[in-house]
């Protein structure tokens, strides 16, 4: 006859179920902020994602300027100069020019504060032979986010997508994983299920932040490939 404490013994060694890695939480009430919302890579994904129901605000250093570009996309887009931007949103994108990352992030320390912060900034540099990628100081730019931003909760994603592809109105899905990088798993979901919005995408937990320097540097490779082959290539990982 088993004892009660035994069969208490036996079912706390018991594994815990693992847990599903699409069971993803619910973002749609979540404001999203784009800072460097009217370059290519942040309009894109500025549009995107109000396409698929999300309230966005687009930042930019100057107002006029954001609040121009909000007012092309239309959908509820709002532009605000990028204070405010940060300041107003539950989630800050990152997809300012590599030249402006570290002045603009120290800039918005105060702003960032407790903010789920996902930089998609690729540091490149470009010459005769074509594009080649840079390995910053701190090991990437999303490592850089991080130790300029000591208070807000740092990810790295949205890397490699093709700005034509976002921003083109024709193109109803965009079928492409995103490699989402971060020290804290919920955050990461959190960042997953937000890729998850744009139909044909999904977000794929790739890995701690001293991974990053490899997404953002694939993305000469892929330059290099879609100069080439006049295609706009993403990444599509096998069915998992």
């Amino acid at each position: 006859m088993t004892s009660a404490s035994s069969t208490s013994s036996a079912s706390s060694s018991s594994p815990a179920p693992k847990k599903d890695p699409w069971d993803l939480p619910d973002v749609s009430g979540l404001t999203v902020g784009v800072l460097g919302g009217t370059g290519d890579q942040g309009r894109g994904l500025a549009y995107r994602l109000a396409k698929a129901g999300q309230q966005v605000i687009i930042g930019s250093r100057a107002a006029d300027r954001a609040r121009q570009a909000a007012g092309e996309l239309g959908m509820g887009v709002e532009g605000a100069d990028n204070a405010e931007c940060a300041r107003r949103s539950d989630i800050v994108i990152v997809a300012v020019p590599w030249d402006g990352h570290a002045r603009t992030l120290e800039a918005l320390r105060e702003e960032l504060r407790g903010k789920l912060v996902v930089d998609c900034v690729n540091p490149l540099g470009f010459d005769k032979k074509g594009a080649y990628a840079i390995r910053p100081d701190e090991g990437s730019a999303a490592q850089q986010a991080e130790a300029l931003l000591p208070d807000s909760r740092v990810t790295a994603a949205f890397h490699h997508l093709s700005a034509v592809l976002l921003a083109d109105p024709q193109t109803e899905k965009i079928d492409t994983d995103v490699m989402v990088l971060g020290e804290d798993r919920e955050d990461c979901a959190v960042v997953q299920a937000l890729a998850g919005r744009i139909p044909g995408m999904r977000g794929i937990f790739a890995g701690r932040l001293r991974n990053a320097h490899q997404v953002e540097s694939l993305v000469a490779n892929l330059v290099s490939v879609n100069r080439r082959y006049k295609v706009h290539a993403g990444i599509r990982l096998t069915d998992m």
